[in-house]
C-alpha cells in the first residue's frame, strides 16, 4: 500500500509495528552474512573497503592483505603504492588505501596501534563515518547502535518507520522505536531484507515477510516511474528503419 493510496488500509503507528516487523525478519536472518574478520582491526578496515563493493568481493582481498599487514603498526608504515595494488578490486582503490594507511597512523600515534571504542574517537579517524563506527562498536565491541547504510535506509522510508533522508536523523529516528538491545540485530537485518527481498527498484512484495506491516511507501511511485521509461524507451535502430520501409496502414 503507498501512502498515497487513500484506500489503502491504515496500519499501526512505526513505534508498533517495528517490534513485530524484527521479529518476523529474525528467523529469516538469524546471522548478519557479512564481512570475514579476527579483530577490530581487520573488521575497520574491511568495512572501509565494503564502501561500494560487496562484502563477498572484500572477502575475497582481506586474506591477502591481512597476511602482509597484519597489524595497523604494519600498515601504518606500509608503501602506499603496494597497499593500493592489495586492495584494488574494491574499487575506488587509491582514496581507500590512502584513507586506511592514514588512520592506521591515527591508531598508532593516538591510540596504541588499537581500535578506539569511543564513537567520537572512531569518526575521528580519516575514512570512518557514523556507520563505519556502529558497526565496529556493534560487532567488535558489543556496544550496540543503528547502523544506516543504503538498505537500512531505503527500507526504513519504506516500511514508514521514518521519513528522513539524512542518515543520522535515520540512525536517531530508529534508535527512539527500536529497544536498544536489538539496534545492531535490526540494522543487519534490514540489510539482508534489502539485498535479497525488499529491492531498490523492483522490490519483491509477494516473497516479503512484512508486507501485511508496510505502507509499501514510494512503491507504486516507483513501478509507474519504470512504466514511464518503458514507454519512452526509442526503437532500436532497425526496428526504426522497418517502420520508416512499411507502408502506412490505411
Amino acid at each position: 500500500m503507498d501512502e498515497s493510496d487513500p484506500t489503502a488500509p491504515k496500519l499501526a503507528p512505526a513505534r508498533d509495528r517495528v517490534g513485530p516487523i524484527n521479529e518476523r525478519l529474525a528467523p529469516l536472518y538469524p546471522e548478519f552474512e557479512g564481512l570475514n574478520y579476527a579483530n577490530p582491526f581487520q573488521l575497520l578496515v574491511a568495512v572501509v573497503l565494503s564502501a561500494q563493493c560487496t562484502d563477498k568481493r572484500v572477502n575475497t582481498i582481506t586474506p591477502a592483505l591481512f597476511a602482509r599487514f597484519p597489524t595497523a603498526a604494519d600498515m601504518a608504515t606500509c608503501d602506499i603504492r603496494e597497499l593500493e595494488q592489495l586492495v584494488k578490486p574494491s574499487g575506488f582503490y587509491k582514496n581507500k588505501a590512502k584513507n586506511i594507511r592514514a588512520a592506521c597512523v591515527e591508531m598508532v600515534a593516538r591510540f596504541g596501534g588499537q581500535v578506539p571504542t569511543d564513537l567520537d574517537d572512531l569518526v575521528s579517524l580519516p575514512g570512518v563515518g557514523r556507520k563505519t563506527a556502529n558497526v565496529i562498536r556493534g560487532h567488535a565491541f558489543e556496544t550496540p547502535g543503528v547502523t544506516v547504510d543504503t538498505h537500512v535506509g531505503r527500507l526504513s522510508r519504506r516500511l514508514g518507520l521514518t521519513r528522513h533522508q539524512n542518515p543520522v536523523k535515520v540512525e536517531l529516528a530508529l534508535a527512539e522505536i527500536v529497544p536498544q538491545a536489538e539496534w545492531l540485530h535490526f540494522s543487519g537485518r534490514l540489510i539482508m531484507h534489502g539485498r535479497k527481498v525488499c529491492l531498490a527498484r523492483k522490490p519483491r512484495c509477494e516473497q516479503c515477510a512484512v508486507a501485511d506491516l508496510c505502507p509499501k511507501v514510494g512503491v507504486k511511485g516507483l513501478a509507474a516511474s519504470r512504466r514511464r521509461k518503458k514507454k519512452a524507451k526509442p526503437d532500436s535502430p532497425q526496428r526504426a528503419q522497418r517502420a520508416q520501409r512499411e507502408p502506412e496502414s490505411k
